[in-house]
């Protein structure tokens, strides 16, 4: 489906969990969640249902997310139905990695083709204190996981945060040559719960450019990343400027939230609910949203923070 911009809607990321078993400064509140109520959450038959209505409508491409989609106990069974839906051509999941040591190769039988995951640091003391309670080593073991299950594709993504990891990029980067994978470098997005964040910490992905003088332009594919690669590497550096120099001209995705929220873009407050709804009310719900994605987000920066409304956890990261 096209929307108002004559931009064409392949992709969805669905959010089944708003829990995670860790607590990332800049995606959740440090003293825990509030759960919502089992009842106002989607069920696995209304997930599948809306997924079967997104591919009704063009989408190609789900993206499972979270909160973390690992702890979800039923999520190898929403990846198995997604990937079985007609019109879905690729399943990928984003995760923190550190439930993958179990996990990678059921969701690779489960139909999962890409996986991306979360790494901001090499350092065991920063990982703890960046995620609250996380383990670095359970992480990068999740990441071998990853890679002896034979996913078609895994990324790591790094979220840029100046003061905390800017001096690790090129320790970070050297994780290319080391192994297959693509890392992508993100810039840290003012959300609700960034506030901690000062202005320092909001900063583009240039400096990346800038730490790594050898990088070489590489082919684009389809994707919001700039895409480079170091001399000798077995995988891709990219970089994901949402801040600095957005890419609201070719986004074509829409987001499903855990509790039955259909988000045009990620930046702005405007939801539609399918929670309750039969097939053909989710499907025009669906096509409404998309048709109200709108132009372009609001200005984001270290004074100006994003207008979504929730948390990161509580959208889908």
């Amino acid at each position: 489906m096209v929307d108002a911009y004559g931009r064409k809607i392949t992709y969805l990321r669905l959010s089944v969990t708003e829990l995670c078993n860790l607590r990332c400064r800049y995606c959740m509140p440090g003293d825990g969640l509030c759960k919502k109520r089992h009842e106002d959450m989607l069920t696995r038959e209304e997930m599948l249902s809306a997924v079967k209505a997104a591919a009704e409508l063009g989408i190609t491409k789900l993206r499972i997310t979270g909160g973390e989609p690992l702890v979800k106990g039923d999520v190898l069974a929403i990846c198995r139905g997604a990937a079985q839906t007609e019109g879905i051509e690729e399943v990928c999941i984003t995760t923190n990695g550190t439930l993958l040591p179990e996990l990678a190769k059921p969701l690779r039988e489960a139909g999962v083709s890409r996986v991306n995951i979360s790494l901001d640091t090499l350092n065991a003391e920063k990982y703890a204190y960046i995620t609250r309670r996380g383990s670095l080593d359970q992480a990068l073991r999740g990441i071998d996981a990853a890679l002896n299950a034979g996913f078609d594709r895994v990324k790591i993504n790094t979220v840029l945060i100046g003061g905390f990891n800017d001096g690790e990029i090129p320790a970070l980067a050297e994780l290319t040559r080391k192994y297959p994978v693509d890392l992508r470098f993100i810039e840290l997005m003012p959300m609700v719960d960034s506030r901690e964040f000062g202005p320092e910490a909001f900063i583009p992905c240039s400096v990346v450019r800038e730490k790594l003088p050898e990088l070489a332009a590489e082919p684009q594919d389809n994707g919001v990343a700039r895409l480079y690669r170091l001399p000798g590497a077995q995988g891709r550096i990219g970089l994901i400027s949402p801040v600095s120099s957005h890419f609201c001209g070719t986004c074509n995705r829409i987001r499903l939230t855990a509790d039955g929220k259909i988000k045009p873009c990620l930046h702005s407050a405007q939801e539609f609910p399918i929670k309750g709804l039969d097939y053909r009310g989710v499907l025009e719900q669906m096509r409404a949203a998309i048709l109200a994605k709108p132009a372009c987000h609001g200005e984001l920066s270290a004074r100006r923070h994003s207008c979504a409304g929730r948390s990161m956890n509580q959208i889908g990261g």
